[in-house]
């Protein structure tokens, strides 16, 4: 049954009551989201051992890791004296935290809004702005808390006890620091916290809009809905996989870590590459990535190498899997996005939302998952030390990825409909409680 505006219980925009709620529940929410990123982070760095770091290291690890899933920016810098050099990258994002954190905080901004259908934009910018504004602070807290240095083991190989040797008695010996950049962590965490706001407003459609924009419910909520929903029942796959893989297959402290930091890297990973797509990587040097030995036995070559279904079922036939649990997934989206649309669409239109969704979401997917990572030692300037450099990466080919998710999202959508007929709702469904 579709809501009526209603002020119940409200007071309005601007009032000093208003004013003193908008800014409570920002607090809330920025104090909720950021606790559980730090939780969920300190819990995947500890299993990943990083609790025993000397010096005190942990906190600052632990800031780090918070600061790139809040969108911030980590500088990593090495040196190794004066006849030696430390070159040290890193780029990934930690989508766990990231997850935690946005459904965290996008809870909390949406739930003093489920009161009423509509709210004029000026409502929705009191709610927002002082919850952006105390983001924002909180990420610098976090910025200046998130840096440390640390002396880079050479391990035991012959070029690991030369590399000692020489560092103790030249003063080469490799470190390697990290420091938040505050200017890019302070753009990217606005970008950050404003996108997760929008898509919290877009999703819910229990969350008010200005009424110019009630039109476009239709068109956007459900479809966005079933999208995100096909997003969580992957993560929730993964961290099924996970606790069985940790309980059957030993190292059970290094899966659950990969689990509470960079599950959905994994399953959306997952996702696109049943969708058909393909990503680009390369390993190199003694580290590699937390991700399914299949992945890495594909990435680790002399060139760049591609990944998709085929040639990771070149590795293990079972990859082919992918391809039906995102079919049968996806039909599932289509179906859910029809049910909660009006009746009186038609199935190219359901065909269209959904593929235009899917893409989006596909392409941002695209962009938070790619990883790139390095570090790299040389003795004058000539080379890397034996032992002493590794190199990940791993990009997405976009076009491809996010063409495939369209045309996945147009047949899916399109199929949904037809499936759903029985099911849908008879009349124009607004944006009511499910």
């Amino acid at each position: 049954m579709s809501r009526t505006p209603s002020t119940s219980g409200s007071t309005p925009a601007g009032t000093p009551g208003a004013s003193a709620r908008a800014w409570r529940d920002a607090l809330v929410a920025v104090v909720a989201g950021f606790v559980v990123m730090t939780v969920v982070a300190a819990a995947g760095l500890t299993l990943a051992g990083a609790g025993d770091l000397p010096g005190g290291a942990f906190p600052h690890v632990v800031a780090a890791v918070v600061v790139m899933a809040a969108g911030g920016a980590v500088d990593v810098s090495g040196g190794a004296g004066f006849l030696a050099g430390a070159d040290a990258s890193l780029s990934v994002l930690p989508l766990s935290v990231s997850l935690a954190g946005a459904l965290t905080a996008g809870w909390c901004f949406l739930r003093p809004l489920h009161n009423r259908a509509v709210a004029g934009p000026r409502e929705l910018l009191s709610r927002a702005a002082p919850l952006v504004l105390l983001w924002l602070l909180a990420l610098t807290g976090s910025a200046l808390l998130a840096r440390q240095t640390f002396a880079v083991s050479t391990g035991d190989s012959p070029a690991g006890e030369i590399g000692e040797e020489i560092g103790e008695l030249l003063d080469s010996s490799p470190t390697v620091g990290f420091k938040a950049a505050l200017p890019a962590t302070l753009f990217f965490g606005l970008l950050w916290i404003l996108g997760l706001l929008l898509a919290a407003l877009l999703i819910s459609r229990r969350a008010p809009l200005p009424a110019g924009l009630i039109r476009f419910h239709s068109a956007v909520r459900p479809a966005a809905f079933a999208v995100v929903a096909l997003l969580l029942a992957y993560v929730v796959l993964g961290v099924v996989a996970g606790l069985v893989v940790a309980a059957t297959q030993g190292h059970a402290a290094r899966t659950l870590a990969v689990v509470l930091l960079g599950l959905p890297n994994l399953a959306w990973l997952a996702l696109t590459l049943g969708l058909g797509g393909a990503w680009e990587g390369k390993v190199e040097g003694p580290f590699g990535l937390p991700m399914p030995q299949l992945l890495d036995h594909v990435l680790r070559g002399s060139d760049l190498s591609t990944v998709d279904v085929a040639s990771l079922a070149r590795q293990d036939s079972r990859a082919w899997w992918l391809v039906a649990v995102a079919a049968v997934l996806l039909l599932g989206a289509g179906v859910l996005a029809a049910v909660r649309s009006p009746a009186d669409l038609r199935p190219w239109q359901h065909a269209l939302h959904l593929a235009v969704a899917l893409a989006l979401a596909t392409l941002v997917v695209c962009l938070l998952a790619s990883v790139q990572a390095r570090i790299g030692l040389s003795l004058l300037g000539i080379g890397d030390v034996d032992g002493l450099g590794g190199k990940v990466e791993l990009r997405p080919v976009l076009w491809r990825t996010v063409g495939l998710a369209f045309l996945w999202g147009a047949v899916a959508g399109f199929l949904g409909a037809l499936v759903a007929r029985p099911l849908r709702h008879r009349g124009p469904v607004g944006p009511t409680a499910p």
